[in-house]
């Protein structure tokens, strides 16, 4: 049963929204619609070809299905369901689009180093079903757009308040910020490594721009995005005291906390900063001193290197 272990938050939190009175029914056609997209997008390309890669088309696709399905179902204030369900749309269709070209000019037909590393991680965790592991993992990221990550989207969109409070302007501002610099993050690298290999070089170290302040900005940038929808949420989880049993509202307010430390350790450690380094550090020639001078994932002042 250790295989399926990832799996007991996510479900315990979607459990939580099911039995909730305000977001019970949205929640449901959710979580049965991200569950379907997985099953089609992600895990039947992954038993036949072995690879995990399509994640990186169903998770952000799983964003824009989810935006569209808030606004659809939104009982809320019209205009903040619409500017959240933009704001979940690009967030997704930014790399939802950018994951359909790497599919489509056959990038996909390679592991990406990412999800090479998990094999690391299954090792170390005693499991040598590597079919059933690929599988438990994939869905997991279809449970999280179920679970923690709809849970802000939701509360927002099922406020009905036409009064828009501090907290919800300034998470909102931080989301967009944040999504901003970002992409800006990406286009940085796009760049430099577009620049290295017109001088014949590879395998090079980017430390442009925003690089130069942490090794994985892009990360950084989007755990921020979730962090500003999680405080936007606050006074939507607090409205909703009224209308439900206190504990399954207290449950809503923990699962809605979670959903930054989910990001984070996703991001940190799952598929993201760890995974992406543990390769890097093999290919690249100066890595490690990168390492030594760069924080790893909060901007700060670059170090002299030993």
């Amino acid at each position: 049963m250790h295989y399926f272990r990832p799996w007991y938050p996510y479900l315990i939190s979607w459990a939580v929204i099911l039995v909730s009175s305000s977001l019970a029914f949205i929640g449901l056609v959710n979580g049965l619609a991200q569950l379907l997209l997985f099953a089609l997008v992600v895990c039947l390309p992954i038993w036949r070809t072995g690879r995990m890669s399509y994640v990186d088309i169903g998770w952000p696709w799983g964003l824009v299905l989810m935006a569209l399905l808030a606004y659809g179902f939104s009982d809320g204030y019209w205009l903040r369901s619409l500017l959240i369900s933009l704001l979940l749309a690009v967030v997704g269709l930014r790399m939802g689009i950018g994951a359909l070209n790497f599919w489509r000019r056959g990038l996909l037909q390679k592991e990406f180093p990412r999800y090479q590393y998990l094999r690391v991680r299954w090792q170390a965790e005693g499991k040598s079903n590597v079919g059933l592991a690929r599988q438990v993992d994939a869905i997991s990221q279809g449970l999280a757009n179920a679970s923690f990550l709809a849970l802000p989207i939701f509360m927002l969109t099922a406020n009905g308040s036409q009064q828009f409070a501090v907290l919800e302007i300034v998470g909102l501002s931080i989301s967009v910020v944040a999504l901003c610099l970002e992409s800006l993050a990406d286009l940085q690298k796009v760049n430099f490594l577009r620049a290295m290999k017109r001088q014949g070089k590879h395998n090079q170290v980017c430390d442009v721009g925003l690089w130069r302040y942490c090794r994985h900005p892009n990360y950084f940038y989007e755990w921020m995005v979730w962090n500003g929808l999680v405080i936007a949420a606050v006074p939507s989880w607090l409205s909703l005291q009224g209308s439900e049993h206190v504990l399954i509202w207290v449950l809503l307010g923990i699962g809605l906390l979670f959903a930054s430390t989910a990001m984070y350790t996703t991001l940190v450690f799952t598929t993201g900063a760890v995974p992406s380094e543990y390769y890097s550090e093999q290919k690249r020639a100066g890595y490690k001193d990168y390492q030594q001078r760069t924080n790893r994932f909060f901007p700060g002042r670059p170090r002299r290197s030993s």
